[in-house]
């Protein structure tokens, strides 16, 4: 091992745990960089996914009121506010995490996001205070989360009527059951990643 690898060795021996970062690809804050905590199971949509699903909702995401279920580094979230939705509601129950969230709306003045720190299931099992044009499902992963997420968005009347689901989900799930007014509209793999978009039918 030569003297630069045993040096990096050792300052990963010295530091093992680090924060990452997000960027914002288009928008009103296009190309800014966000602090997110390194915490287990946070996993951010990647650049190369989140381009093509804000590419699906380009034309649905202006003025939208957004939801963020298990918002973890609130990448989704960010991108919908960046390209001009209209509210955002990030859920996340770390609060480490949500501390941070908190933190990166202030720092680009995201007046029209708001953080709940709270488990998402525990949230969504009450009625419904507000309903959400856009709703980002991107649970961690075998975790069993996704089914009864879906699930509570739709009876307990958490969606507007023509309501676009997003979901992103492991790979090796079996297709998940979901709502039967859900319509796929868009579907994809990259790795071991599905990504989703539905629609709900009123």
């Amino acid at each position: 091992m030569g003297t630069n690898q045993r040096l990096r060795s050792k300052q990963k021996a010295i530091n093992p745990t680090k924060d990452g970062q997000i960027r914002i690809i288009a928008g009103q804050w296009r190309g800014r960089k966000l602090p997110v905590k390194d915490l287990e199971g946070l996993r951010p949509t990647t650049d190369r996914v989140k381009e093509t699903v804000f590419n699906w909702l380009a034309m649905d995401i202006r003025e939208a009121n957004c939801l963020d279920c298990f918002s973890g580094s609130g990448s989704l979230a960010f991108e919908a506010l960046s390209r001009y939705a209209s509210t955002a509601v990030l859920i996340e129950k770390d609060k480490l995490a949500a501390k941070q969230l908190e933190t990166n709306l202030a720092a680009v003045k995201a007046s029209n996001g708001k953080v709940v720190c709270t488990d998402s299931l525990a949230y969504l099992s009450k009625p419904a205070n507000q309903q959400f044009d856009i709703v980002f499902v991107d649970p961690p992963f075998r975790k069993g989360l996704l089914e009864p997420c879906c699930e509570q968005l739709e009876s307990n009347n958490w969606l507007s009527m023509n309501a676009l689901i997003y979901i992103e989900r492991e790979k090796e799930l079996t297709q998940p059951k979901l709502p039967f007014n859900w319509q796929l509209i868009k579907d994809k793999t990259a790795g071991q990643v599905i990504y989703q978009v539905y629609q709900r039918q009123a």
